[in-house]
């Protein structure tokens, strides 16, 4: 791969995909990045945290995030470019995705916001009645300024992946509403206009499947603000995103679909960000591989360029491959998710195809995207560690989307789930025939069923080697097919 490919996201996509949706806009939108984007990024993650006013002068609650004014505008940038919009306009998730693919090579931390608004959108636009949409979608869809932020808060104090144990947050019935109180303790773009949030409503069954989803708008019909933050979170990286703890008492909110399905609707919330993550971890180990082929081709050492030492050389070929694999498994889930993203329960067969697809994504992207960062900066040597220069950056973002969505741990347990109970393998599989050599697909074939009867504490304690080479057949034969993806 020539390096002006590796420098650009635009030019990595089209060499992976081909002809690209809106491939005007994309440049558009990465020629921005270039000019005023990556100053607001670095000065934005030097910053840190940003600040939470609570108060106004007259001691009125208000909890405004602060960041710079030029913070606003690259925020901005996304959301009118479309990443959120442009889901609606084409009927696919395709443009989104690159999009995202494009912000997260230059500012991970903003992915977020923007991912997270799109899947309160599709959330409500699939579940909400017509009287929601018809008040909450249009703010979502806009393209200026005046855009509504969505975000999705699931996490309390006890954790995330356990939700059937760990959300506590109450919904009492209150006429054509619900009221909830809770605290949710990991709430990712906090001061959002619109969230979709999981409580649990009064008298509902222990357990996941008491669980139902709401959307809670900002603010009360009254304008007052319906939920407040008590403090913002001081990360390691993702600074541009705030993240805080939010406070809900008494919150106005409204039930998206049908109590009994909200489990359903709550992963159905957190696939579509599983598969974007892994599209995201690819762009983050694409720059720090492009800031690592810049360095070394530059410093000389035993007299020539450190790129050109034969051992060097042969790590970044490999680490290239190994991008190139990852971007088409993070590709193939959104594939997999533009087929499904419409379907309510019960759900096809082709839903639990993508449910497998994107936990193998989101577990093997996730994985190899910190491994590439920190190989990066031992390219750079003790330069590496100076966060004065940019490499380091990327080893921090890496760790953070290998947490979001669910760790590694939480994707391997959930395909097993998918694997035990929908067959799923079995439909990977026989989407991958035709494209896949039959004798390695007979084999892959063979160790997936050999696990999957094994007794239960055993195929649980070793799954992950089996998930793992799972997870590499299927990324590499999808990137070899004989017939591209396409977008």
């Amino acid at each position: 791969m020539e390096l002006e490919t590796l420098r650009s996201p635009v030019n990595f996509l089209q060499h992976m995909l081909g002809a690209l949706p809106h491939e005007r806009a994309l440049r558009e939108y990465e020629s921005w990045w270039e000019t005023e984007g990556k100053h607001i990024s670095e000065a934005t993650d030097r910053a840190g945290t940003p600040w939470l006013r609570m108060f106004d002068r007259g001691g009125r609650r208000v909890d405004e995030i602060l960041f710079a004014p030029e913070y606003w505008r690259g925020l901005r940038q996304g959301y009118k470019a479309g990443v959120v919009w442009r889901a609606f306009a084409d009927q696919s998730l395709s443009a989104s995705a690159l999009l995202d693919y494009i912000t997260c090579f230059y500012d991970p931390g903003l992915t977020c916001p923007y991912v997270i608004s799109l899947a309160t959108a599709v959330a409500l636009d699939q579940h909400g009645t017509e009287a929601l949409k018809a008040r909450f979608l249009p703010p979502l869809l806009r393209r200026d300024d005046t855009v509504w932020q969505g975000a999705t808060w699931m996490t309390e104090i006890k954790g995330g992946s356990d939700l059937g144990a760990n959300v506590e947050t109450v919904a009492r019935p209150a006429g054509d509403r619900w009221l909830l109180t809770g605290d949710k303790y990991f709430a990712s773009n906090a001061g959002a206009d619109l969230a979709v949030v999981a409580a649990r409503p009064e008298g509902a069954p222990q357990g996941v499947r008491g669980l139902a989803l709401f959307l809670l708008p900002k603010r009360r019909e009254d304008g007052q603000l319906n939920y407040t933050i008590r403090r913002l979170k001081d990360k390691v990286a993702t600074r541009s995103v705030p993240t805080g703890e939010v406070e809900l008492r008494s919150s106005e909110a409204w039930l998206l679909g049908s109590p009994d399905r909200g489990v359903h609707l709550i992963l159905e919330v957190l696939n579509l960000s599983r598969a974007t993550n892994a599209l995201g971890s690819m762009a983050i180990a694409q720059r720090a591989l492009a800031e690592s082929a810049d360095f070394a081709g530059q410093r000389i050492a035993f007299g020539k360029p450190v790129f050109d030492h034969p051992l060097m050389r042969k790590q970044f070929d490999e680490r290239i491959e190994t991008l190139q694999d990852g971007f088409a498994l993070g590709w193939e889930s959104i594939l997999r998710l533009n087929e499904v993203w419409r379907e309510k329960p019960p759900y096809s067969d082709r839903y639990h195809l993508f449910r497998l697809v994107a936990h193998l994504a989101k577990y093997w992207t996730s994985d190899v995207a910190p491994q590439i960062a920190r190989w990066a900066m031992e390219v750079h040597g003790a330069l590496g560690i100076l966060a004065e220069f940019p490499v380091e950056r990327w080893f921090r973002e890496a760790m953070v989307l290998t947490i979001w969505e669910g760790t590694c741990h939480r994707q391997i347990l959930d395909g097993l789930e998918v694997m035990e109970r929908k067959a799923a393998h079995r439909l990977l599989f026989e989407q991958l025939r035709e494209a896949a050599d039959p004798i390695d697909l007979a084999e892959m074939r063979r160790r997936v069923d050999v696990h999957l009867a094994l007794p239960q504490a055993q195929r649980e304690a070793g799954a992950e080697e089996m998930f793992r080479a799972l997870a590499i057949f299927t990324a590499r034969t999808v990137r070899h097919a004989a017939v591209p993806a396409g977008v």
